[in-house]
């Protein structure tokens, strides 16, 4: 049976006097589709097993705005992240993780242009910190030994960031058969989500951008395809469906890996 615990919200941390050292920015994504939503727990397990002093905003979070500045609304971008800012410093936040690679270039390198100064990392930087604090240890016996695993860099966390060793450095703990796929890193393709393309159809061609990066996935032979994106984890299994192989390929993030591993 799964252990249920409580998860703060900013306001009522305020109403006990306190601040959180670290605020959850949970986003869109994790917060509205299913299969993010597990990503969420996932990283709350990982907040309360570390024993971070944590919190959400809950229904005070709003979208960061990066679908309206990436279809072009930069006014309504700023709308939502002048409002995001004043409840972010009413909380007196300093420092935000994020699992969404899009809410994390935002919160960082947008926000800062509209005088929102916070220290903004993602899920898989938390955990490579936690890895090297000796916080995280694989447990003994956990499932991915041996197994093939590859990784898909998130655009947004990849070439715009150069976030690379973070994600990976979760895996080399796994004792797994690790393998890089061909278009990876600096070097990486897109899942066909980034842009705000994830909320329109695509235009014409001859091939989605998501089956031909299966077909990189497919040629690396790995049985588990690791993700740190929620955009990209919607991209990847719909790939996998497409080409049927959802009883051969698993896609996973980090977070839902490092979990697993750990026995949290």
């Amino acid at each position: 049976m799964e252990t249920t615990f409580h998860i703060p919200t900013a306001a009522e941390m305020l109403a006990k006097g306190e601040t959180p050292d670290l605020l959850f920015w949970v986003g869109c994504a994790g917060s509205f589709d299913e299969r993010a939503q597990r990503i969420t727990k996932d990283i709350c397990k990982i907040l309360n097993h570390v024993g971070i002093k944590y919190a959400i905003l809950g229904t005070e979070e709003s979208c960061t705005g990066d679908p309206a500045k990436r279809a072009g609304n930069e006014f309504l971008f700023q709308m939502q992240a002048m409002t995001n800012i004043q409840i972010l410093e009413g909380y007196a936040i300093k420092k935000i993780v994020t699992a969404c690679p899009h809410c994390f270039n935002t919160l960082k390198n947008e926000y800062p242009n509209l005088g929102g100064n916070f220290e903004v990392i993602h899920h898989t930087q938390l955990i490579q910190s936690l890895i090297d604090e000796g916080k995280l240890k694989p447990a003994d016996g956990h499932s991915f030994t041996g197994k093939r695993i590859t990784y898909h860099d998130p655009c947004y966390l990849g070439r715009a960031n150069e976030v690379y060793e973070a994600p990976r450095k979760a895996l080399e703990i796994l004792d797994a058969d690790l393998v890089e796929l061909k278009r990876c890193k600096s070097n990486g393709l897109c899942c066909g989500a980034g842009g705000a393309q994830m909320f329109k159809e695509p235009e014409p061609g001859t091939k989605d951008v998501n089956i031909e990066r299966i077909e990189d996935v497919l040629a690396s032979k790995a049985s588990i395809v690791a993700a740190a994106c929620p955009f990209c984890m919607t991209m990847l299994r719909d790939g996998v469906k497409m080409k049927d192989k959802e009883q051969e390929i698993q896609v996973l993030d980090i977070a839902e890996i490092t979990v697993a591993a750990n026995k949290i």
